[in-house]
This record gives structure tokens, C-alpha cells and sequence, in this order.
């Protein structure tokens, strides 16, 4: 079946919706961009070494993945609608936990919490998308979420950076909480229930292990979605140490970080808005191989950068850019291609999609943060580990 006919008949998305939807999505680059200015004043402030503030990242990160395992199944039994407004419900409590947090322990658990209902909302929304598209307009859907969702990498650690000042990091996660409330009511007024009651699979046990099954055994489903997941552990791998590596290591103000990093962002929505304008016209699968092929350049040209000219740091800012541009190509077609494979089990297909981006970033930040303030190296590394095991889950995908 064509695309065109797959999606025949089908409501439209309007922008309000798809405005909310990647709102939802923007939930995990807002609370990890926003408050990473602070990441040092937080160690500080919590009496705690730089490892465990970073762990406060991979404890958000695993929150994602198990909360995107644990509703993607769950919203093809129970319908989208219901499970997003209880996620966004929840998220509104576990960031005003994260802002009265005493001790490290204390942050730890809230930020799993905050990870675990944001993860809700990051799932049901891939799949309200793939409830209602599909083939070319599924992918420049993708897209042009990418690109709306660019914007909180952007804006997010500017606003930080500024913020981290006057209000502190506990102030940064008071004003999550606000955008939680305004993403709960943007649900409420925005996102219709898009999975009719007769698409719906029984809400049992043996149906659900079965629906993922189906998904797991799907070789071209896994090889896009390894090749966005394992991607994904490239760009998080800069995003967690690039606070270090530019401030300590650099000697670059926290301020400058921000605008640096708000600029690397900005890659990701050029990169997206050139795929919504070449999607249609080349085929998503040729865009994605394009994007996979700049990756590993990139890595390699990294780490080449961080052993034999360790000094020159504009040369590796200018690397970091090319990273970011790269997945912005690479993130949203290799979504639309693994949700188009699984389209009768999206709320899974999503689910395990997310689950496995999540599961890549919390592993890497301890090993990305080897170097600590002293070596880009580790960092350098795991981007190249990452992008070379990207391009070889997408060779798996041929058929």
C-alpha cells in the first residue's frame, strides 16, 4: 500500500496539536539543556563530586526509557489521550521535588520521577503521529518536529545561563515545573483521543509480551531504530560533557557556554528544515544514509582533533556543530522509517524506540566524563564508538 493510501481518510494533524506534540517531546532536551549552566553550582550547593551530578543525568535518562517502555504497550490497550494527561499530571509534581530537593539522593529520585512521567509524554506522542501518517508525510511530520523541538536546545540553556544567577539551579526547575503545567493544558485543549477503540489490542498481559515481539522481530524495524538510539548516544555524549569541556577545560564563562551550545542546537533545526524541504522529493531511506555517512566523518574527524590538537579548540567547536547538523538529519527519518515499519504496533514500536535512546544516554555520560575537566578524549571516543555502531545498524536495514 502506498503511503498516500495508507494514509487516506485519516484527520489531519492541525499546528495547535502538532505544536503540543512536540512540546511533549521537547520535555527531555528542556530538562536536561536548561539546568546543565548549573551542573556545577548544583555539585557545589549539594556538597557533591561532579560524577554524582552527572548522575542526576543518567537517572533523568533512565526515567525516560522506562517510562516510554512502560506506557508505549499500555496506550495501544488504553487509547493516547488518557495516558498523556496522567504522565504531564505527574511531571508537574516530580519538578517541584526536583526544585526542594535537600540532599543529592533526594534530587536523584525526583529527577528519576521527572525522566519517568516526561518519558510518557514523549512516547504517546510519536505514536499519535503514527497513528495518523504515514511513508513521506510521516517522515517531514518527524521533521518538522525535529525543528520545533530544536528550539528548546536553543533557547533552553540561554535561558539557563541566565537564569542560574538570579534564581539558582532550584529556580531553573520551578520554571520546568510551569512548562509541565502549560504542556498539561495544551493536552487538554489540543490532543484528541487518535487510536479508535476497535484499533486497540486487549489490555493483557500475553497480548502485550506478544505486541513486542512482533516489534522485536522486525529486523528493518530494529536496524532504523538502532540507528537512531545508538546515534542518539553520540549527541549525549557532547551534551553531557560539553559543560566541562568548554568551561573547565576550554576556560570558556558559563554564559558563553550557553550561546555556544544554543548554536550547536541550531544545527539540528537547519538540518531539519533542509530534510522537510528534500523529503518527498529523495527518499527518507537516502536522506538517512547521507546523514549516517556525515556522523561517522565527523566522529572520526573528532577524535583525530582531541589526540593530535588538543589546543586547537575552535577546530573541535566547529566539530560539535557538525554533530548536532548531523543528527538533525539522521533523527527524524530514521524515526519515520522504524515506526513505518511496526505501523499496526506503534505505541511499542515507540515505546522500545524510546526506550533504547534512553538506555544508550544514561550509559554514557559517566564514560564521556572520564576526562573530567582535564581531556576531551573520552568524550571524542565514546561520539566515534556511537557513530561507527550507528552506520552499522542502518547497513542492517538493507534488504
Amino acid at each position: 500500500m502506498s503511503a498516500t493510501a495508507a494514509t487516506a481518510g485519516k484527520p489531519s494533524i492541525p499546528v495547535p496539536m502538532l505544536a503540543t506534540l512536540a512540546l511533549l517531546s521537547a520535555i527531555a532536551p528542556l530538562a536536561i539543556d536548561m539546568y546543565l549552566p548549573g551542573l556545577p553550582a548544583l555539585g557545589d550547593d549539594l556538597h557533591t563530586s561532579p560524577a554524582a551530578a552527572q548522575l542526576t543525568l543518567t537517572t533523568f535518562m533512565l526515567g525516560l526509557a522506562a517510562g516510554q517502555l512502560l506506557m508505549g504497550p499500555l496506550s495501544d490497550s488504553l487509547g493516547r489521550r488518557r495516558p498523556l494527561i496522567l504522565g504531564t499530571a505527574l511531571l508537574i509534581v516530580a519538578g517541584i521535588g526536583c526544585a526542594l530537593a535537600p540532599s543529592i539522593g533526594v534530587l536523584i529520585a525526583f529527577r528519576f520521577m521527572q525522566g519517568l512521567t516526561g518519558g510518557i509524554g514523549v512516547v504517546v506522542a510519536r505514536a499519535v503521529i503514527a497513528d495518523r501518517t504515514s511513508g513521506d508525510r510521516s517522515a517531514k511530520l518527524f521533521s518538522i518536529m525535529m525543528i520545533i523541538t530544536s528550539a528548546a536546545p536553543v533557547v533552553a540553556p540561554l535561558l539557563g545561563g541566565a537564569l542560574i544567577g538570579p534564581i539558582g539551579w532550584r529556580g531553573i526547575f520551578y520554571v520546568l515545573t510551569g512548562l509541565a503545567l502549560v504542556m498539561l493544558l495544551a493536552v487538554l485543549t489540543c490532543v484528541p483521543e487518535t487510536l479508535p477503540v476497535e484499533r486497540r489490542h486487549p489490555f493483557e498481559a500475553g497480548s502485550i509480551a506478544h505486541n513486542m515481539g512482533v516489534v522485536l522481530r522486525n529486523r528493518r524495524y530494529l536496524g532504523y531504530t538502532l540507528t537512531f538510539s545508538i546515534g542518539f548516544g553520540a549527541m549525549f555524549a557532547y551534551i553531557s560533557a560539553s559543560p566541562f569541556v568548554i568551561q573547565d577545560l576550554m576556560g570558556f564563562s558559563p554564559g558563553v557556554f550557553s550561546i555556544l551550545f544554543a548554536v550547536n542546537a541550531i544545527g539540528i533545526g537547519i538540518a531539519g528544515t533542509v530534510n522537510t524541504r528534500l523529503v518527498g522529493r529523495v527518499r527518507p531511506q537516502r536522506l538517512l544514509a547521507v546523514g549516517v555517512g556525515m556522523f561517522v566523518t565527523v566522529g572520526i574527524a573528532m577524535m583525530l582533533t582531541t589526540v593530535f590538537a588538543p589546543g586547537v579548540h575552535w577546530l573541535l567547536l566547529v566539530l560539535m556543530f557538525c554533530l548536532t547538523s548531523s543528527f538533525g538529519l539522521t533523527a527524524g527519518n530514521a524515526t519515520a522509517l522504524a515506526l513505518g515499519e511496526v505501523r499496526d504496533n506503534a505505541g511499542s514500536g515507540s515505546a522500545v524506540l524510546g526506550t533504547l535512546q534512553f538506555v544508550v544516554g544514561a550509559i554514557v555520560p559517566p564514560l564521556a566524563g572520564l576526562g573530567g575537566s582535564t581531556s576531551a578524549v573520552p568524550m571524542a571516543t565514546v561520539v566515534l564508538v556511537c557513530t561507527l555502531l550507528s552506520a552499522g545498524a542502518f547497513l542492517t536495514t538493507r534488504r
